[in-house]
């Protein structure tokens, strides 16, 4: 294919009705775009990361699409902070066709966390993404309320993305689910991993969506049997 073909496959780009030319999609600006850009189209437009790790520190690492150090697309976001989150997970030694896996089901369920929380964010939504990582948890923030509802979130089985174009193209790179079962693979990697349940919070006027995924370990069930 040719570059033009290309970027019209994956939605970056598409024909105009007003002068039969080829331009950016919306979706192509905010994956692909530089932030002075993207804000031209979408004022609140907005991506943060925070390392809060040491509580003498305010901020132990910081990334934002404002700083003017780098692209401040959603592409180059979600690469910088995946990078950033995943520095403290444990891999155990595995080897595969003569290579080494360095990938385990938390680094799975943390890609799909970050792509879900990108690909729902409602970009003229106010307060923009924030993904906050702590000593025991990662908590991620975007606007917009969950269009499929908090309890059809955790349960899964509907797909209803708020950015539709977004999530094709992260789907292209293997990157995010397209049945909906991305959050319940979430709950069940955090259950087998013995950690406390992942919360999701819908907050409304402004709307916004908070999942926060615990490292905690859950405390060991009493029995009540009687001896």
């Amino acid at each position: 294919m040719s570059d033009h073909e290309y970027l019209r496959s994956i939605g970056v780009a598409a024909v105009s009705e007003e002068d039969e030319q080829l331009h950016p999609t919306a979706a192509g600006m905010l994956m692909f775009g530089n932030e002075y850009n993207i804000v031209r189209h979408f004022p609140e437009y907005f991506l943060d990361y925070r390392e809060e790790i040491d509580s003498a520190i305010r901020w132990t690492d910081c990334l934002q699409s404002s700083s003017g150090e780098w692209s401040g697309n959603i592409f180059d976001f979600y690469f910088r902070v995946y990078n950033k989150i995943i520095k403290d997970i444990k891999v155990p030694f595995k080897i595969k066709g003569g290579e080494r896996i360095d990938d385990t089901p938390v680094h799975q369920a943390l890609r799909e966390a970050l792509a879900n929380c990108l690909i729902n964010a409602d970009y003229h939504g106010v307060r923009g993404v924030v993904i906050r990582k702590e000593a025991d948890k990662i908590i991620f923030a975007n606007p917009g309320y969950v269009r499929t509802g908090k309890k059809q979130m955790r349960l899964g089985g509907e797909s209803d993305p708020r950015n539709k174009s977004l999530m094709k193209m992260f789907n292209l790179i293997n990157i995010g689910e397209r049945a909906g079962s991305g959050v319940p693979n979430i709950f069940n990697v955090w259950n087998n991993q013995g950690f406390v349940e992942p919360e999701i919070e819908e907050r409304f006027d402004p709307d916004r969506t908070v999942l926060t995924l615990s490292f905690v370990k859950k405390a060991p069930e009493k029995s009540t049997e009687k001896k």
